[in-house]
């Protein structure tokens, strides 16, 4: 900010001035002052005629340290007249500081006013993971027919994820389980722990706390250590079923299934058993559903056979049963286990597992 028009007093270059002439500068310097703080409109403004008027080397400072040169009864007269001027200057620029605080606030208002005939703004909704809404469909489907919900862990010992489910040590199928291993060892120094393979533990571990008759399933995260591609992950999820009671047969396996189908993928399913080998389950099956797509005449979905397999099960071994103290001359039981994502990709036509785990926001709003 420059101001020209009056006189600097010239103390500092050592020359002394006389009382009319320091009064007549005081003067020049109110007014001069006052004229430039009526064109200031922003704070920062106001900041910078401040420091240029009444800051420690300001204007109206060096004039005050010029009443020196004055006698006693000048330096009274015109020390009094300097004090009125700088009262005035103090109190014009926090009238003027006051003001643009008001316009600023008022500013500010005008802008955030609300306009109540507006319709109101959208509130952003999060909603559920496809694989969320998947699980609680195959849930609720099961819960309506009479099974209830139990999970287990995902830190699994060997004991329940292999041994008691007639999967001993040197049994060749656990070569169908890429295990990841725990590094922790025993003292007999082998690994007993390890990230479950499948939800299948849970059998075991219900049928240890509960007598028949059993009905549950139990929903959760599974680790396998194999390449990932389309269809495949080396993490997923997995929904067990399991039931045990007197008197069940494979025509309770069968209409279970088929009417979870019917829920699931709607009312005019048509389902396939056909053969299949699972350690814990004898006999076992797989079992596949008429293709949606094509309506069983054969596409690329279904690879032109007309169907699609979507799960596996079979009658619960009785050496799984008796591993638990059932006695298998009494009790009978079926078991099922089937995975989300592919339940998920058959319904809902999606070609790569690993969408479901990308993050991607374009993919999951479509669900």
């Amino acid at each position: 900010m420059k101001s020209e028009g009056f006189r600097q007093p010239f103390i500092a270059q050592g020359l002394y001035m006389t009382s009319p002439d320091l009064a007549q500068t005081i003067q020049e310097v109110r007014d001069k002052a006052l004229e430039e703080l009526q064109g200031l409109a922003s704070e920062e403004e106001l900041e910078s005629w401040r420091i240029l008027y009444l800051g420690r080397r300001g204007r109206l400072t060096s004039v005050l340290r010029s009443l020196g040169s004055l006698s006693q009864e000048e330096r009274r007269v015109v020390g009094a007249q300097a004090n009125q001027v700088k009262a005035l200057l103090e109190e014009s620029l926090a009238q003027a500081e006051g003001q643009v605080k008001e316009s600023r606030i008022a500013g500010l208002a005008q802008e955030e006013q609300i306009d109540v005939t507006r319709p109101g703004r959208s509130v952003a909704l999060g909603r559920f993971h496809p694989l969320t809404q998947i699980l609680r469909e195959i849930c609720d489907a099961f819960v309506a027919m009479g099974f209830q919900i139990v999970e287990g862990p995902e830190v699994e010992w060997d004991h329940y994820n292999f041994e008691l489910l007639n999967i001993p040590r040197d049994h060749p199928a656990r070569d169908m389980w890429n295990t990841l291993w725990i590094d922790y060892r025993d003292e007999k120094g082998e690994q007993p722990m390890l990230l479950r393979t499948h939800t299948s533990p849970m059998q075991a571990r219900t049928m240890e706390r509960m007598k028949p008759p059993v009905r549950v399933i139990v929903p959760g995260k599974c680790y396998r250590y194999e390449a990932t591609d389309a269809t495949h992950e080396w993490h997923f999820y997995q929904v067990e079923g399991l039931a045990v009671d007197d008197g069940i047969t494979f025509a309770d396996l069968k209409g279970t299934l088929y009417e979870f189908a019917r829920r699931i993928f709607g009312a005019d399913r048509r389902v396939r058993f056909r053969c299949d080998y699972f350690p814990f389950v004898e006999p076992g099956v797989d079992m596949s559903i008429d293709c949606f797509a094509c309506k069983g005449q054969g596409c690329r979905i279904c690879q032109e056979t007309g169907w699609i397999e979507i799960l596996g099960a079979g009658m619960v071994h009785p050496k799984v049963l008796e591993g638990v103290g059932y006695d298998p001359s009494v009790y009978t039981g079926f078991a099922f286990g089937l995975g989300p994502e592919r339940i998920a990709m058959l319904k809902y036509g999606i070609e790569d597992i690993r969408l479901f785990y990308s993050n991607d926001l374009r993919f999951l709003r479509q669900f």
